[in-house]
């Protein structure tokens, strides 16, 4: 699924009600606030400090250089990973190692992966750092995070635009029925066939744009969306905007809470792309701008 691939966020959208004034600026700068805090957890983007794909076999892993896969943190020698035929992951840990897997101090253990849903995998911690493993493309990864990693210790804050109402735009929600297919692609060049449940449209200085987006969760729509400031003053693969669902035909879509994808922070993350059908030809000036950090 899409979001498992780039963002596990924090759903806080808007509703269809008219909000106003400070009110309304406080409920985005709290929108802003929370994502902000999820960001620089100690488990969340910034600490990301290795994705490291597994091959058929038996993999060596650890920080020394002798390693097939050489962690940035953590003992000389982890141990092993075996990736069998069938795609299953077998952790044997070095002596003295130190790691726990899922809290546990074991010896071997067999490693569940995402299953590209976003479901637990198992943890396997050692300090500061640990990893999971991933799986997309048909390929395992794993995805190595670090509390004290340098783009969560020097993180440089998030920049926006102006909080402008005017871009807390009501649109119509026009469903499919039966639900129509998007394909949309991703940094790792592979394409993912999504399900859209319906589209919203909208009206901006006389001209009418199209949105569509994916439903992952039972009460939110998730857009990934392009547009005239992609690549210049914002992220230039995409932005990410949830909404609430649709009431009465009304969509609320508040791109003053738009956010950036994970991959804008580090080159360790799986994003999707904007598809074409949702690279809008018009300068979208509010939420997130581009980050000043230097990656994306």
């Amino acid at each position: 699924m899409i979001r498992s691939l780039a963002f596990a966020s924090v759903i806080a959208v808007t509703t269809g009600s008219a909000v106003a004034g400070d009110d309304y600026a406080a409920s985005v700068e709290k929108v802003r606030a929370e994502r902000l805090q999820t960001l620089k957890a100690p488990d969340g983007w910034l600490s990301l400090i290795g994705l490291e794909w597994l091959q058929p076999g038996v993999n060596r892993i650890g920080s020394a250089t002798d390693n097939d896969i050489v962690l940035k943190a953590g003992p000389a020698h982890l141990g092993t990973i075996t990736l069998d035929e069938a795609g299953s992951a077998t952790l044997e840990l070095a002596k003295g190692s130190g790691a726990l897997v899922d809290g546990r101090d074991v010896q071997r253990a067999t490693l569940v992966d995402d299953g590209g849903t976003g479901r637990k995998a198992t943890e396997v911690r050692f300090g500061s750092a640990n990893f999971f493993v991933i799986a997309r493309e048909g390929k395992k990864a794993l995805r190595v995070k670090d509390e004290n990693a340098d783009s969560r210790a020097h993180f440089v804050g998030l920049d926006y635009f102006p909080i402008d109402p005017s871009w807390r735009v009501v649109a119509d929600w026009v469903p499919f029925d039966p639900p129509h297919e998007l394909e949309i692609g991703n940094v790792l060049g592979g394409i993912d066939k999504e399900k859209v449940p319906g589209k919203a449209v909208f009206v901006r200085d006389g001209h009418t744009f199209e949105l569509y987006p994916i439903q992952e969760e039972p009460d939110s729509l998730f857009f990934v969306f392009a547009d005239r400031t992609s690549g210049k003053e914002t992220y230039g693969a995409a932005r990410f905007l949830d909404t609430a669902l649709a009431k009465d035909g009304k969509l609320v879509l508040d791109f003053n809470e738009a956010r950036n994808p994970p991959c804008a922070f580090t080159p360790y993350a799986t994003c999707p792309l904007a598809p074409p059908e949702n690279r809008l030809d018009v300068r979208v000036t509010a939420g997130e701008k581009k980050y000043a950090g230097g990656h994306g």
